[in-house]
């Protein structure tokens, strides 16, 4: 067992898989004027599956609980007039059609999945996106004053069962030093020089566009299905849409300059703030004296350190390079949880190289200059690599711990402040509950005071 973690609303995707399937329906709950179907707990259960959770009737009565207390928000966010923007609508549709894109293998399988085009597919679910928007701003309201003592935090700590205290993974923390090999002026004109020559022989020489793409572009996202990319505004980088939005479908663009690049591009198709395009993407690529000077610059920083004769600190600001990490210690900030600890499972799928350099080491250790790509702007360098910290697998205690001890005792308190909010409403509003539901062992009181 781990900590129990605070209930609150629940943000259940209203976007899953599960959307498409067929269920017998009929209405399980309702809550006010408002009504829960079947289908809605049937969703939420199959999204569940895919996830490899367990189902059984205890999931499914919690489902049921956590869409009755939706209702109960946004009923009471309707009260009390809470104002949600439609760019906040828009922004949260937008992000969730990503996730959807990226689990299914792009837009045109997401289109096929529904059956609907994703203007369609907007349309569809803003309504319930903004609902859910509005319940979840209306739980924030009602914890938004909650807070915890440390002496309420260490009450909370002792007053777990053992087998409820959470087993803490293996954390790490990294600092590294890098050297990226300066393009140069002559490099990004032969860049531009390539491109310029193929985008030649697309609009003068009639080549076929998605056939150079799949052949010279250097987008490993997208070379081999001929340069195309499916997206809406906001998701590519602002020159890259800049250009696009002023084409008209067919043409090819003039050479367009991105951190990532030099593009030319072709515009598909285009719906609103959604469109379709292709394109060649050619990236300056160093030289070999430029590959040289960095790595006799990381050499002489390792031997540096390695003979203390500079500490960590000044080879950082001396040597490195490197924009994300210079400033800040050279810290590598793990991008799943946004914090500076590592643990396995996030190094296997952001940075795998990095634990078999540094797994031999000792804190403070330094690994020797070796070859390095930036996840992000796909930048080959060389650097050099600090244990900074190694915190072993263990069970949760109050000195290493607290800030997880306490951020479980504050969600406990908002908890127990939502439950008690439930039980006040639920006494002044029309409840109603199918019989197949009124055995669920439900943690406010749902049955009891509307029985019928």
């Amino acid at each position: 067992m781990t900590i129990r973690f605070v209930f609150i609303f629940i943000f259940l995707s209203t976007l899953s898989y599960a959307q498409p399937k067929k269920v017998v329906n009929k209405i399980v709950a309702q809550v006010g004027d408002n009504i829960i179907l079947l289908s809605d707990i049937e969703s939420q259960l199959l999204q569940a599956e895919q996830g490899q959770a367990k189902v059984d009737k205890a999931m499914e009565c919690s489902i049921l609980e956590q869409l009755m207390i939706e209702e109960l928000l946004i009923n009471q966010a309707m009260l009390d007039s809470l104002v949600i923007k439609d760019e906040t609508v828009d922004y949260e549709m937008e992000n969730r059609l990503r996730i959807l894109e990226s689990k299914m293998g792009g837009r045109d399988k997401l289109e096929a999945y529904y059956g609907k085009s994703v203007t369609q597919i907007k349309e569809e679910f803003r309504a319930k996106i903004k609902q859910r928007l509005l319940a979840q701003e209306m739980q924030s309201k009602i914890v938004a004053d909650v807070s915890v003592t440390p002496k309420e935090v260490a009450e909370f700590y002792r007053s777990l069962p053992k087998d409820s205290i959470p087993y803490i993974n293996m954390k790490l923390s990294f600092q590294q030093i890098v050297q990226y090999p300066v393009i140069t002026k002559e490099d990004k004109k032969r860049a531009f020089d390539q491109l310029s020559d193929i985008r030649d022989l697309i609009v003068n020489k009639g080549k076929n566009f998605e056939t150079m793409a799949r052949i010279h572009s250097m987008d490993p996202g997208s070379a081999a299905q001929g340069g195309k990319i499916s997206a809406s505004k906001g998701m590519m980088v602002p020159q890259f849409e800049e250009c696009l939005f002023r084409l008209k479908v067919g043409e090819v663009s003039q050479i367009v300059e991105t951190t990532y690049g030099y593009h030319i591009i072709k515009l598909i198709s285009r719906k609103g703030n959604d469109y379709t395009v292709s394109h060649i993407l050619i990236m300056p690529e160093f030289n070999a004296e430029s590959s040289r000077i960095a790595s006799t610059k990381i050499d002489s920083c390792y031997s540096m350190l390695k003979e203390n004769r500079i500490t960590w600190d000044e080879a950082v600001i001396r040597f490195s390079n490197d924009e994300l990490t210079k400033q800040n210690r050279g810290i590598i900030t793990n991008p799943i949880s946004g914090d500076p600890l590592w643990d396995m499972e996030d190094l296997n799928e952001v940075d795998q190289q990095i634990y078999l350099l540094t797994d031999a080491l000792n804190k403070g250790d330094i690994t020797q200059p070796s070859m390095y790509i930036d996840i992000y702007e796909r930048k080959q360098g060389v650097r050099i690599v600090r244990l900074a910290e190694r915190f072993p697998a263990h069970l949760a205690n109050l000195e290493d711990d607290y800030a997880l001890i306490k951020l479980a005792a504050e969600n406990d308190k908002k908890q127990k402040t939502i439950d008690k909010w439930v039980d006040s409403k639920i006494g002044n509003a029309y409840i109603r509950i199918d019989d197949s539901y009124q055995s669920c062992p439900f943690r406010n009181n749902w049955t009891n005071l509307n029985a019928e």
